[in-house]
């Protein structure tokens, strides 16, 4: 082995660490969504106990559905997390391939196609928290704009 084989291992790990930060950025504004309705969680149950009845009923409604909102955030950020282990996966085998002078190829197209499919579902999860939250927050009109 020379130096060249070890400045193409670089080469060709380059392309999986740009995929890597792209995904750590995709991480990073799940976890944002996640720590907002977590925040949203507390603040409608660690006040004052409403006495009417619909009040209480439009609250559990909420509640019920920042828990899936919860759930769905929680997936997508496990898919994706899954995906950058198998980036950082692809990345070893790359180099191992070059340092041991063996092929691998098999193992690195098998290790790409399931990082392609884990942050395939973490995206679609994260897209269908997006939905539920657009569909179910509303925003109130203060009655002085109507």
């Amino acid at each position: 082995m020379n130096p060249s084989d070890v400045a193409h291992a670089i080469q060709l790990a380059l392309a999986p660490v740009f995929l890597l930060t792209g995904i750590a950025g995709l991480l990073n504004a799940m976890a944002g969504r996640l720590a907002r309705i977590v925040d949203r969680g507390r603040q409608l149950t660690e006040g004052p106990i409403p006495r009417e009845r619909q009040i209480v009923a439009a609250i559990q409604v909420e509640l019920d559905s920042l828990e899936h909102r919860r759930y769905l955030a929680g997936a997508a950020i496990t898919a994706s997390t899954f995906s950058a282990l198998l980036v950082c996966t692809v990345i070893a085998a790359l180099f191992l391939e070059v340092m041991l002078q063996i092929r691998l190829s098999w193992l690195l197209g098998l290790l790409f196609t399931g990082v392609t499919l884990t942050l395939v579902v973490g995206l679609a999860y994260f897209l269908r928290e997006i939905q539920l939250a657009t569909r179910t927050v509303r925003i109130p009109t203060p009655s002085c704009l109507r």
